[in-house]
């Protein structure tokens, strides 16, 4: 298949966490952490994802993230804008001030809660697209929004010249095959889950939109690297080698493990904001005893 439209970045892109301190956000940290990012080689950020909390921040908050976070990189890497919403006009706001600061393209997730119809999905997509000028990449994590995108979905999205690019979380390699083989030449395709970017690249994923880069730019670049210069026996084995640390980033909802990680990393001071809150003692003693094995501290 030949790829029909410009790819935003290949490789590993961070969903980057969203430092707190005394309950606002932490610039200095995360001026920190973006830049530890690019030290380690990451190919990419995401600014505002689920990672970052996003459905925590205020509309002031959200923009006030944006404009630091582009203006903190400031060209090093591509950067792509969380704005997706479960009220398409929201969205739609806040895709045209990413856009406005500097952002190469935007993540729009599926909107949760609504449980749009096939066609509301389409119409909110589209939307978006027509109202703004970066690419945009398409959301899919039925885990965290209650919809998934069929693949009738996927092929009249894939129509649309701004429209170049999925994160795939549903864990379902099933259907991503099925996305692969019907829109592969329309889209580049992320694999949206750590434990599952050597399938997904295995069938010409372009990379990973990735939690355990947070803790591992490097790693995850060199994973991906290997995988898109087609050494797959590499980059199976460094799959493998992190699962263990890949499956305790989620043993409880993401962001909050994450989080802890790179508190116990020194990276942030691990604070979250409801509805989220700490992890549970034995869940974190687990998680800083394979970080230990690891050497991560």
């Amino acid at each position: 298949m030949s790829k029909l439209k410009p790819s935003i970045f290949e490789g590993a892109a961070t969903a980057i966490i969203t430092p707190f301190k005394n309950g606002a956000m932490d610039f200095e940290a995360m001026g920190r952490h973006i830049d530890l990012q690019i030290a380690g080689g990451i190919d990419a950020l995401v600014i505002a994802g689920t990672t970052g909390e996003a459905s925590t921040l205020s509309h002031e908050e959200h923009c006030e993230l944006l404009s630091f976070a582009a203006e903190h990189v400031a060209g090093r890497v591509p950067i792509i804008a969380g704005t997706g919403s479960n009220d398409t006009a929201y969205g739609i706001e806040l895709s045209r001030y990413a856009c406005d600061v500097g952002y190469d393209a935007l993540l729009i997730v599926t909107p949760y809660y609504n449980k749009a119809t096939p066609k509301g999905l389409i119409r909110n997509f589209l939307a978006t697209a027509d109202a703004t000028n970066k690419p945009i990449i398409l959301y899919n994590v039925p885990s965290r929004t209650g919809v998934n995108i069929p693949i009738s979905v996927y092929r009249e999205l894939a129509k649309h010249e701004r429209i170049v690019a999925v994160k795939e979380a549903s864990g379902n390699i099933s259907a991503i095959a099925q996305l692969f083989a019907e829109c592969g030449d329309a889209f580049d395709i992320y694999s949206g889950n750590d434990d599952q970017i050597v399938p997904i690249m295995s069938m010409g994923g372009k990379g990973v939109i990735s939690v355990v880069s947070n803790i591992l730019p490097q790693e995850t670049h060199d994973l991906c690297a290997a995988c898109l210069a087609g050494d797959f026996k590499k980059g199976t084995e460094m799959q493998l080698h992190y699962l263990k640390l890949i499956n305790a980033l989620f043993c409880e909802v993401n962001p909050v493990p994450v989080k802890t990680a790179t508190e116990l990393m020194g990276i942030s001071n691990g604070e979250l904001r409801l509805p989220l809150c700490e992890m549970e003692p034995e869940n974190r003693e687990k998680l800083a005893r394979i970080m230990k094995e690891y050497g991560l501290i």
